[in-house]
């Protein structure tokens, strides 16, 4: 059965992280959780109040990590999943993290990213000369990272399907699946 990876952290969005998950067990594929150590993690909840300029941040689900980072070996997997929420700001400095990432984009395989996850693949040096949806408020870091922000539901560059957040889950993984079906059928 092919392996999928999701990196990921305390303070992930839980719809960002869950969704994938379980879409991708449906599809027929293993999925392995890495995050920075083998622990129960702590996933967040992003939404909007009125009278709020951005959005607030409620405690979500908590899911148990499968592997730590240091512990991947990024040849076992076929893709690569990374969501969003807050971990990306923090998992992007982690060596390991950047390893794996730069594995996956110069190796050519799937990586669908969500939100603040460029934040991750901009850490890593893959994210230059890619066009890319994330979450709006991103799109200077984006720029900054050499990168075309598309604010968009779905964004294919080659083997990477990126989107601003998970009211896009739909598109998102309807056309990462596609890929997944071509490159690395189950």
């Amino acid at each position: 059965m092919p392996k999928i990876l999701i990196l990921t952290g305390d303070a992930a969005e839980s719809l960002e992280v869950m969704y994938p998950y379980q879409r991708l067990l449906e599809e027929g594929y293993q999925v392995d959780i890495a995050a920075p150590a083998v622990k129960k993690l702590q996933f967040v909840v992003h939404d909007f109040v009125d009278g709020f300029d951005t959005y607030t941040e409620k405690p979500g689900y908590t899911w148990p990590a499968d592997v730590a980072f240091a512990d991947v070996d990024p040849a076992d997997y076929v893709a690569l999943v990374i969501p969003g929420g807050r971990a990306p700001e923090y998992i992007r400095n982690d060596p390991d993290v950047q390893r794996i990432v730069r594995h996956f984009m110069n190796g050519d395989l799937p990586v669908a990213q969500l939100c603040h996850a460029p934040l991750v693949l901009a850490a890593a040096g893959t994210l230059s000369g890619r066009r890319t949806a994330a979450y709006p408020a991103l799109a200077p870091d984006v720029a900054a990272a050499g990168a075309e922000f598309v604010d968009a539901a779905a964004v294919v560059d080659g083997q990477l399907v990126s989107a601003r957040a998970w009211p896009d889950h739909p598109s998102w993984m309807r056309e990462f699946i596609q890929i997944l079906r071509s490159k690395a059928p189950v």
